[in-house]
C-alpha cells in the first residue's frame, strides 16, 4: 500500500501571555482550509494532535492543556482601520471539536507581534525603535484590539524585564487595548448572537437555578468573553484554591460545568444543554472572593493587602493555571460596575482598575465604563502581556 508524504505547512509556534499556540498565515494553509468548515477543523486538530483519547496530544503540537491546545490564523485585513484579521480556534483535547465561539486574550498579544513578523503591517507604520500599534480585527467576535508592540533595531523586541505571573521568564511588555469589548456579536468563527447589553439578562446579579446544585447568585457578563461569576463561598470554596483542589475532584468539575451550562442557557448562548458539549470555550465560569492571603502555585506568598480580590476561572472544563486574557477583561469590566459580584468582592464602589489574585499570582487590569441611557457600557479594557516566538518553520501533517 502506498502512503502519501506528509503535508508541509509554514507555521510559527508562539507564546502569548500564559498560553501557547500554532500560528498560520491564511495564504499558507491548504486551499480547502482557507475557509471555515470541516477541512479547516480537521487540519488544525491533526496539527495539535486531537482528538486524543489518552488526553496527551503526543502526536501533535498541543500540550494537553486548554492553554496549549490552540491555533491561530492571521491574514491582511480588508476592514478599514485595521492591519490584520485574527481568527482563533480552541482545539478540544480528547473530544472531537474546534470551538470558534470566542477569543483568546493571551494569544491576542502574540497576534500583534506575529502580524509584524509576517510583514502584514505597513512598513511606514513600523518604527525601527519605539512602539508599533497593530490594529487587529478579532474575527471570532467582531471586535477591535490594539496591540502596542515594542520595537528595537527594526525588529519586534521580545526580551525585556516585564514579569507576568504564570510565565517563568521575563520578556518585553505588550500593552493590549480591547476596544468596546462588550456585546459580542456573530463573528466569522460563529460567536454568540449580539446581546442588548453587556449584562444579557439586564441585571447586575441574578438568581441562577443550577440543576443538581441549587440557586446561586450570579453576575453574567459579555465583556471580553461571556462569563458567569459566582461567589466562591456559595459553592464551598474560599477563592484561594489551586489546580489540584479542583481538577482532581470530578464531582467539583461536574458542579462547575452545571453552573456553566445553566449560565449559557440564561445568557441565550445555547438553546439546550446538549449544545454546551460543542461550545466548551464559552461561556467561562469563575468564582470570586474577598482578598485573602494564599500561596501561589509557584510557592510565592500573595498578601491580601496586595490584591483587591481573589478570582479562579475554568477553561475547557478545568481550573486555569493563571487567568485567561479575555476573562481578565470580564473581571476588569465587572469590577468597575458597582453592585456586581466581582465589584462587591473587591470592596464595592467605582474603580478603573483592579488587582486580583489567581492561582499563579497577581494580575492588574483596567476598564473604562459608563452608564448610557440607564445601561452600563464599557469603552475599553487594558492589560499587559508579553509574547515571543518559540519556533518557526513548518509543521508536518499526514496527507
Amino acid at each position: 500500500m502506498a502512503f502519501a508524504p506528509q503535508l508541509r505547512i509554514p507555521a510559527t509556534y508562539m507564546r502569548g501571555g500564559t498560553s501557547k499556540g500554532v500560528f498560520f498565515r491564511l495564504e499558507d494553509l491548504p486551499e480547502a482550509a482557507r475557509v471555515p468548515g470541516p477541512a479547516r477543523d480537521r487540519l488544525l486538530q491533526r496539527v495539535i494532535g486531537s482528538p486524543d483519547p489518552y488526553g496527551k496530544q503526543t502526536d501533535g503540537m498541543g500540550g494537553a492543556t486548554s492553554s496549549t491546545s490552540k491555533c491561530v490564523i492571521v491574514s491582511p485585513s480588508a476592514r478599514p482601520g485595521h492591519d490584520v484579521d485574527y481568527l482563533y480556534g480552541q482545539v478540544g483535547i480528547d473530544t472531537d471539536f474546534v470551538d470558534w465561539s470566542g477569543n483568546c486574550g493571551n494569544l491576542s498579544t502574540a497576534a500583534g507581534a506575529f502580524a509584524i513578523h509576517a510583514g502584514y503591517v505597513d512598513p511606514s507604520r513600523v518604527p525601527a525603535d519605539g512602539t508599533c500599534t497593530v490594529r487587529i480585527w478579532q474575527a471570532n467576535i467582531g471586535k477591535t484590539i490594539l496591540a502596542h508592540v515594542p520595537m528595537a533595531g527594526g525588529q519586534v523586541q521580545e526580551d525585556g524585564d516585564f514579569e507576568l505571573d504564570g510565565v517563568t521568564f521575563p520578556a518585553a511588555e505588550i500593552v493590549l487595548e480591547f476596544i468596546d469589548p462588550a456585546d459580542e456579536g456573530e463573528g466569522e468563527g460563529g460567536g454568540a448572537p449580539a446581546q442588548n447589553s453587556m449584562f444579557p439578562t439586564g441585571n447586575l446579579v441574578d438568581s441562577l437555578e443550577v440543576p443538581g446544585v441549587g440557586t446561586l447568585q450570579a453576575t453574567m457578563i459579555t465583556a471580553g468573553i461571556p462569563t458567569v461569576f459566582v461567589n466562591a463561598a456559595d459553592i464551598g470554596y474560599d477563592g484561594t484554591e489551586l489546580q489540584p483542589a479542583i481538577n482532581e475532584d470530578k464531582a467539583a468539575l461536574a458542579r462547575l460545568e452545571a453552573i456553566r451550562v445553566a449560565g449559557a442557557l440564561r445568557m441565550g448562548l445555547i438553546k439546550s444543554p446538549e449544545e454546551a458539549l460543542r461550545r466548551q470555550h464559552t461561556p467561562k465560569v469563575a468564582f470570586v472572593a474577598p482578598a485573602q492571603d494564599y500561596v501561589s502555585s509557584s510557592g510565592k506568598a500573595i498578601a491580601a493587602g496586595d490584591i483587591d480580590l481573589n478570582v479562579r476561572a475554568l477553561s475547557m472544563g478545568k481550573l486555569h493555571h493563571a487567568m485567561m486574557g479575555t476573562a481578565s477583561v470580564a473581571i476588569a469590566t465587572a469590577a468597575a460596575v458597582p453592585g456586581t459580584l466581582v465589584n462587591l468582592a473587591a470592596g464595592g464602589g467605582m474603580r478603573e482598575a483592579v488587582r486580583f489574585g489567581h492561582p499563579s499570582g497577581i494580575l492588574r487590569v483596567g476598564a473604562a465604563v459608563a452608564q448610557v441611557d440607564g445601561r452600563w457600557t464599557v469603552t475599553k479594557a487594558v492589560m499587559s502581556r508579553s509574547a515571543r516566538i518559540l519556533m518557526e518553520g513548518a509543521v508536518r501533517v499526514p496527507a
